[in-house]
């Protein structure tokens, strides 16, 4: 199937009330078992690179190809998205390579710069009918530079989509990277605010903290992208390793139950956020 523009499956969601799941990609097993999961679970996905996984595989090019082709042999919508790009020549690479949107993150930098850059990458992806996702309030966890405690606020958020013309905004409403535990609590009435002041989709970054109850919560008070890494990632871990514990070496066997263990979390998960509940929030 071709691959699904990110702007047409977070309008769906939004008219469905319903959140699309993102996933990120580290191996080939990632890619695969996202796109097993949103097949069992019949729901669109998008699958992630982040630039953080180009740096560990030392470029883009085959793990990128690897999943264009992926997506482009799935049953279902999937979408095949930069995570948490600051480089603008690694926004260019995945634009030309074939990606349909990025996520450009200057929220490290000062908010002029922020707003500068990442309207600038915005105007060039659209120029070549790229979505663009940023994000505004500096979600905690990522390598430790980000501050937990930040929330984002709507008049700044509403005034940063305006000046940058990006399609969806990453709001910082209480989620962490890389947690290992899911008891993160997130500020739904901010959530609600954000929604209501931004006239863009909001995306949840560090959703692997956030327990189910708190994504369908979250999902009720506008966000319409959940990524999650780090949760999928233990689960892959979990299998591989009762699998490598009863002496099996051959990789086939042990990356294969990691890949299977977290299809059947994605299906889960996607099934989860496709719950449609009080739809007429959105506008």
């Amino acid at each position: 199937m071709p691959q699904a523009p990110l702007t047409r499956l977070l309008e769906r969601a939004r008219a469905e009330g319903t959140a699309i799941g993102a996933m990120n990609v580290i191996t080939l097993e990632h890619a695969e078992a996202i796109v097993i999961g949103a097949e069992a679970a019949d729901r669109p996905v998008v699958i992630q690179l982040s630039e953080n996984t180009v740096a560990y595989r030392g470029s883009l090019g085959p793990v990128g190809l690897a999943c264009l082709r992926i997506a482009e042999e799935s049953s279902t919508e999937v979408c095949v998205h930069l995570d948490h790009a600051t480089d603008p020549e690694l926004v260019r690479a995945a634009v030309d390579l074939g990606f349909d949107s990025v996520m450009f993150d200057a929220s490290t930098r000062p908010h002029a710069e922020n707003v500068r850059t990442t309207a600038a990458i915005a105007a060039w992806c659209h120029d070549h009918g790229i979505a663009v996702e940023a994000e505004l309030g500096e979600v905690g966890g990522k390598d430790g530079v980000h501050a937990p405690g930040v929330r984002t606020d709507p008049g700044d958020a509403r005034r940063f989509v305006e000046a940058t013309g990006v399609d969806a905004l990453a709001v910082a409403v209480g989620s962490s990277h890389a947690m290992v535990t899911r008891d993160a609590r997130l500020d739904d009435d901010l959530i609600a605010r954000l929604h209501a002041a931004v006239p863009v989709p909001l995306v949840l970054h560090g959703s692997s903290g956030v327990p189910d109850d708190g994504l369908r919560s979250a999902v009720r008070a506008g966000v319409r992208k959940v990524n999650i890494a780090t949760h999928l990632n233990l689960q892959m871990t979990r299998a591989i390793t009762t699998v490598v514990d009863e002496g099996r070496a051959d990789p086939r066997i042990y990356l294969g139950a990691g890949r299977d263990a977290m299809a059947l979390e994605v299906q889960r998960i996607l099934m989860l956020l496709s719950i449609n509940s009080e739809a007429s929030i959105d506008r």
